[in-house]
């Protein structure tokens, strides 16, 4: 209930879930209350049926705006990702329920084996190697006035097509390549080594051009979503840590890596999914069935693509969505409880 006076005159409110359920007009002078159902009430419920009329039109307006986004991964990913779900359960050819016959299939199969570990091998190196680097670069690139100029070349990379950076690395790991050409010609100058004909792409040294290859591809969003986290640090708290005393190193790591916890969860979520892209780096380097070290899960779905083997796809498909689905669920949750 509410009262307030006014002009000589006191109103009473009574409230009810949120709406009038009644008015009281009470003089002053007299002290006993009158039932009024005249302009005060009219306009009140005008104001309620407007702010419900704006709501309601909010409320439109977000869900037609929601509507394509949604359709579009309704229609593109839920119910194709739930027919692939569907067919593990059956045979490729007659579509005959065979229960989990083809996961028993797919976890006993050498060549999935492989690519499993391969993959997470790839991962669990690359994204450490790119959130450090990318942190070591842009820490003092923040520093720079002419930042946004540095930070377009950085993502020229993402910029370049796929097969343009193959040929690159083909002319400079192959074994008449760019790198074995710099090798002989210093061992020759220094006479410790003859000439060097290594293949850098048909060994396990492949494993690491293709290292190489996915952090100098993806180093440059990196550099600029550190740089976003950390110019947006507010000054005036590293300006406190300075007066009283603090190094830049102990700036750093008690100011500044504390306020990038948002930009580690999105680098860390990007860098993540990203890792299963580097496909089409790996297969038009060395071809559907390159040096062991780096068949990768692309390599075997793309395989078992071309023999037809849709039950087997359909298997690692729902276990590789599942465990990305869990990885980052896992994740949100460390970070939700890190705030």
């Amino acid at each position: 209930m509410k009262q307030w006076k006014t002009s000589g005159k006191r109103f009473r409110f009574i409230w009810q879930n949120k709406n009038v359920r009644r008015i009281s007009y009470i003089k002053e002078s007299q002290g006993d209350s009158l039932m009024k159902s005249g302009n005060m009430k009219g306009r009140l419920d005008l104001k309620i049926q407007k702010f419900r009329w704006k709501k309601n039109r909010l409320r439109r307006a977000f869900f037609l705006f929601l509507a394509p986004s949604f359709i579009g991964v309704l229609v593109f990913v839920l119910v194709p990702f739930l027919d692939v779900f569907k067919r593990s359960f059956t045979t490729a050819v007659t579509g005959q329920f065979n229960g989990i016959q083809n996961y028993k299939t797919i976890f006993t199969n050498q060549a999935f084996q492989l690519a499993v570990k391969n993959t997470f091998r790839f991962t669990f190196v690359c994204i450490p190697i790119l959130v450090v680097v990318g942190l070591i670069i842009a820490f003092p690139l923040s520093k720079l006035k002419s930042a946004g100029l540095i930070k377009s070349l950085y993502l020229f990379p993402l910029a370049m097509p796929t097969a343009t950076i193959v040929i690159v690395w083909k002319m400079f790991f192959y074994k008449q390549g760019f790198l074995n050409l710099f090798l002989t010609r210093l061992g020759e100058w220094s006479g410790l080594w003859g000439e060097i004909h290594k293949d850098y792409l048909g060994s396990s040294a492949a494993f690491w051009v293709l290292v190489f290859s996915y952090v100098w591809k993806n180093t440059g969003y990196t550099i600029v979503l550190w740089l976003a986290g950390i110019l947006g640090i507010s000054g005036e708290m590293l300006e406190a840590a300075r007066v009283d005393g603090a190094s830049e190193l102990q700036s750093f790591f008690r100011v500044v890596l504390p306020n990038l916890k948002g930009s580690l969860y999105t680098i860390v979520i990007l860098s993540f999914l990203n890792s299963f892209k580097i496909y089409r780096e790996a297969y038009l380097v060395a071809g559907s069935y390159p040096e062991q070290d780096i068949y990768l899960l692309q390599h075997l779905f793309n395989n078992w693509f071309v023999n037809l083997d849709f039950d087997k796809m359909a298997a690692a498909a729902v276990c590789v969505g599942g465990f990305l689905f869990v990885v980052i669920m896992i994740l949100q949750r460390l970070w939700d409880k890190s705030e």
